[in-house]
């Protein structure tokens, strides 16, 4: 998606309604339960921390059909059509559990950074991480791609199939890559 992508790919950049804003920030707590969560302060969940509710998005319109919602020209999440929300990589680094994690064993690390889709093997083979069946990741989840050997997230995609199908079937696609380290979108620090 951010494969080849600059300043010329944005077509415009508009404030945000408030009424927007409030339905945005809903999808984003609906979508991530982990963002209603207190955070560093007792009473203040995670997102008045990223997007303090005082302070308004812009919205960043792009070719193809993408949306990059930016904090003071810092881009925080992207859409896609009207899918769902993904985090940027540079989010999910500042705030780490943001996200379910999956994780790559070394052999894929080199096709993540390439944009490639990981494939249930990359994930299931020793140096590779899904979590516990009590811990179940939905199909349709947008996780955090970590790497074997790592620290900080490697990517973020999109789960195909879920974690304990990943595992039963053990081929194909299993998290279609979204943005990764090293893309176009990881470069851009602000817009």
């Amino acid at each position: 998606m951010f494969k080849k992508f600059t300043k010329e790919d944005i077509s415009s950049q508009t404030s945000i309604k408030s009424s927007a804003q409030r339905a945005i920030r809903a999808s984003l707590l609906k979508q991530c339960p982990l963002l209603s969560q207190p955070s560093e302060e007792p009473d203040t969940p995670l997102l008045e921390y990223i997007w303090p509710k005082k302070e308004n998005i812009t919205l960043v319109k792009c070719r193809d059909h993408l949306s990059i919602y930016a904090l003071h020209g810092e881009p925080l999440w992207f859409q896609h059509f009207d899918g769902p929300l993904f985090p940027t990589l540079r989010l999910v680094h500042k705030y780490p559990n943001l996200l379910p994690h999956v994780g790559i064993d070394r052999g894929a690390i080199k096709f993540l950074l390439s944009g490639a889709s990981m494939m249930c093997p990359g994930l299931t083979s020793p140096g590779g991480f899904l979590p516990l069946a009590e811990s179940l990741i939905p199909e349709g989840t947008v996780v955090a791609i970590m790497a074997e050997g790592k620290e900080h997230a490697a990517g973020v995609g999109i789960m195909k199939l879920d974690s304990e199908e990943v595992k039963k079937v053990n081929k194909g696609v299993a998290v279609e890559s979204v943005t990764y380290l090293g893309d176009d979108l990881w470069g851009m620090k602000t817009i």
